[in-house]
């Protein structure tokens, strides 16, 4: 059991596939909800800091190399660019923008994604956190209901008929 639990924990901390991949999985391997959405956000959530304080460093540094320059040019570009579209649009409501892109669980709307965002945009570490903290749980309850949702229908649909 407690291998299942560490498989999603690690799925969880996957850029692009995050929590939103991580739930669907612990409710397809029947594991309890409540501790499968609490691993899944600590796993989310662990590689917050790393991000928003080395990223941006290490696509700066790489910029100029010979092989890797002109991606880590292009996610910097990506990123600068859709930061201050972000901040175009959200004004002053920036936390709130950061807090819904990340809670809306599509793809590359995660974690990863908005904490990039964050640190190109100088938010500030524990505003940054704070709002990426609340839209994983935002897209961990979406998540969440949809899985038991369609797993749910499936078992029904595939189960012996118990009558």
């Amino acid at each position: 059991m407690f291998i299942n639990y560490l498989i999603v924990f690690l799925i969880s901390m996957v850029p692009i596939v995050e929590l939103r991949g991580a739930i669907p999985v612990a409710v397809g391997m029947g594991l309890d909800p409540v501790i499968s959405y609490i691993v899944c956000i600590v796993g989310n959530m662990l590689p917050v800091p790393i991000i928003y304080f080395f990223a941006r460093k290490v696509l700066l540094w790489g910029k100029d190399k010979k092989f890797i320059g002109k991606f880590f040019t292009f996610c910097i570009e990506k990123g600068e660019k859709g930061g201050r579209k972000l901040q175009a649009k959200a004004g002053n409501g920036l936390f709130i923008a950061l807090m819904l892109f990340v809670g809306i669980p599509l793809p590359g709307t995660g974690a990863w994604t908005g904490t990039l965002a964050a640190s190109f945009l100088d938010m500030g570490f524990k505003k940054s956190v704070i709002a990426v903290m609340l839209g994983v749980i935002i897209a961990g309850i979406i998540m969440a209901l949809a899985s038991m949702g369609l797993f749910g229908g499936i078992s029904f649909l595939f189960a012996p008929n118990k009558a």
